[in-house]
């Protein structure tokens, strides 16, 4: 069922699954995460508000996409819808912008270790919220963490 024809059923179907990138059988979510870094330089020599408000429209629209995607699949958080990490990603990615190669990496890294651990209070949010909602949310509190733990840890970078 999920395939290319399930991509290219409907929009839904092709933001959930990050244009392609969640279909992938190992590690969707960090192929999705990779996303957000090609829309961040599209984005990045904008103005601050603008990169803001284009978050918030990719997060409002992966919730509308994971709702119906989820329903489709039958399942409620499934592993092949990846628009929560590229909105979380790319949120991360504009609150800690400029930043050179290393940081990049470094904020990958962490990004994924919050994502997938989920440690308190991420798995708590998991928990709490449901839906396009909660699909979105737990990748958002992941990028809080690992934007935490960025900036106390940032000045060694």
């Amino acid at each position: 069922m999920l395939n290319k024809n399930f991509l290219l059923k409907n929009i839904h179907h092709m933001l959930a699954l990050g244009f392609g990138s969640g279909l992938h059988k190992k590690a969707p979510g960090t192929l999705g995460t990779l996303v957000a870094i090609p829309i961040f330089l599209i984005i990045n020599p904008i103005n601050i508000s603008f990169q803001i408000l284009f978050v918030v429209l990719i997060f409002s629209l992966g919730i509308w996409s994971s709702t119906v995607t989820s329903k489709s699949l039958k399942q409620k958080d499934p592993s092949c819808i990846v628009i929560d990490e590229i909105a979380a990603f790319l949120l991360l990615l504009v609150l800690i912008s400029p930043l050179n190669l290393y940081q990049l990496i470094y904020v990958f890294i962490l990004f994924r270790i919050f994502d997938i651990w989920k440690p308190y209070p991420i798995s708590w949010v998991e928990e709490k919220f449901s839906g396009g909602f909660g699909i979105m949310i737990d990748d958002i509190a992941a990028a809080l963490m690992a934007l935490i733990i960025y900036q106390i840890t940032a000045y060694v970078l």
